[in-house]
């Protein structure tokens, strides 16, 4: 009675202790911190676009199936992704570990063992001078009393930390769709203006054919023919340029979306996809700079690393003061394997050790000290992230107004100079003007066709920089 009484008293204390002393937990509590912000934007969004703030695939919005390809195999196997998502299922291991550590371990042990005392130092009555055979069996159960809060905080910065690997998986697949949005749009300007030199050099020829043959009647002199000569040849001069980025293009887009150049090139048709045949998206994010906070992941990123930084203040804290830890162990001993699980053969023992540091030359305090730079550092990490999130989409927001009135103005010279070239046809087929004017009109209209292609890919860069910078679509798994 008294045994079994002393036992329940001594678990009593345990449980007591450890609810009295799961309050007393060491360092700061992660307080969120308020941010002044304008309450709208410095720029008005563009009145061509809706607004929306429910949006996924934000990209299928240039409606463009080359691009949806592209995005899609990006996602599938970029090695940038696949080694985020493995820090991800690290931190997520290392989560489990720190909430581990916060129940009971029970084990089994089984030892065998021969040794012989000296009989100076034990009766022969005892075993002492003989040999004799020792066998146990036992299951050992320890348990750490989280006094000052250590394993809470280690738990609540690994918890912090798989947020954080979260988030930054969703910054980086942000910016890979974003580049390749770009990349793509980069390769089709390219390729619409090297079709569109090329084009025009097969006019520039047939144009020196029919020169050579005016010339050759008579009805012509030979400056105008060498004039149409140095047209196709300074035409011809601008193909290995378009060529050279051309294949820088397509190689810096290939490693993207993990495929080869030449696949790359098979995979697109870029004489169904033209740059200029492309429609802008119908509607674009509606977030207020506040709400902006949360919906980019790499400011959400580096808050989780603030509350990381803040919890291990306290754990470094809690490691300056004792720690208790409770065993228990139960099971058999005997020197023969037959008595072992018989009553006679029962051990048992219940105990407690308390441990502490006495002097330790500061080793402890500088860890404190290292925890809360830490901490310093990661919270100004953090306010540069939410200014940089602000100034981006305070940024994309004006630029893409500013790309957006290019365009138009871009748009509205081709077609002017697209009607004058026509007009300039027209007179030099019935004389009125000379072959220099057709062709300074036929080269103001090759160069507003190549700035119309580069205002374009611009407008649509400007719109996925819009995209981007209010956090793309992502939904995360809280």
């Amino acid at each position: 009675m008294n045994k079994h009484f002393s036992k329940l008293a001594l678990v009593s204390f345990g449980v007591a202790t450890t609810l009295f002393l799961s309050g007393c937990t060491m360092g700061p509590d992660y307080e969120v911190r308020e941010t002044e912000l304008p309450q709208e934007w410095f720029a008005d969004m563009p009145s061509t676009a809706e607004l929306s703030s429910d949006w996924q695939k934000w990209w299928q919005q240039y409606q463009d199936p080359n691009l949806d390809a592209l995005v899609e195999r990006a996602l599938s196997d970029s090695l940038g992704l696949q080694a985020q998502l493995a820090r991800i299922e690290q931190a997520r291991a290392e989560l489990g570990f720190a909430q581990a550590n916060r129940w009971p371990l029970l084990s089994a042990q089984a030892s065998a063992a021969r040794e012989q005392q000296p009989e100076t130092l034990m009766p022969t009555a005892l075993g002492g001078g003989s040999p004799r055979n020792q066998f146990s069996v036992a299951g050992v159960l320890s348990y750490e009393v989280d006094l000052w809060g250590r394993l809470s905080r280690q738990r609540e910065a690994a918890s912090a930390l798989l947020a954080q690997s979260a988030y930054g998986a969703e910054a980086v697949t942000l910016n890979l769709i974003s580049d390749v949005i770009t990349g793509y749009f980069n390769l089709l300007a390219i390729e619409q203006q090297y079709a569109a030199l090329t084009a025009n050099i097969d006019s520039l020829e047939q144009t020196l054919a029919l020169e050579q043959l005016r010339y050759d009647s008579g009805s012509s002199n030979v400056l105008n023919l060498r004039r149409a000569e140095a047209a196709v040849a300074a035409a011809k001069a601008s193909l290995p340029d378009l060529r050279e980025a051309q294949q820088v293009t397509r190689s810096a887009l290939a490693i993207l979306v993990g495929a080869s150049p030449d696949e790359l090139a098979r995979g697109i048709a870029f004489e169904q996809s033209k740059l200029t045949d492309l429609r802008a998206p119908q509607q674009l994010p509606a977030y207020t700079p506040s709400e902006l906070l949360q919906r980019r992941p790499d400011v959400r990123a580096a808050e989780a690393s603030l509350i990381a930084a803040n919890a291990q203040i306290g754990g470094a804290q809690a490691a300056r003061f004792p720690s208790l830890n409770l065993s228990a162990l139960g099971g058999s001993a005997a020197t023969d394997t037959s008595d072992l699980f018989s009553s006679a053969s029962q051990t048992w023992s219940v105990g407690a050790d308390l441990a502490a540091p006495l002097f330790d030359f500061g080793r402890l305090a500088r860890r404190v000290e290292s925890a809360t730079a830490m901490r310093e550092q990661a919270d100004i990490a953090y306010q540069q992230a939410i200014l940089a999130a602000v100034r981006d989409a305070s940024d994309a927001i004006a630029l893409l107004n500013i790309a957006e009135e290019r365009s138009s103005a871009v748009q509205a010279q081709y077609d002017a100079i697209a009607d004058t070239y026509r007009l300039a046809e027209m007179q030099y087929d019935r004389g009125a003007i000379g072959f220099y004017e057709l062709l300074a009109s036929q080269r103001e209209l090759i160069n507003a066709e190549l700035a119309l292609t580069n205002a374009k890919r611009d407008h649509f860069t400007a719109y996925t920089n819009v995209f981007k910078a209010f956090g793309g679509g992502w939904q995360i798994n809280e």
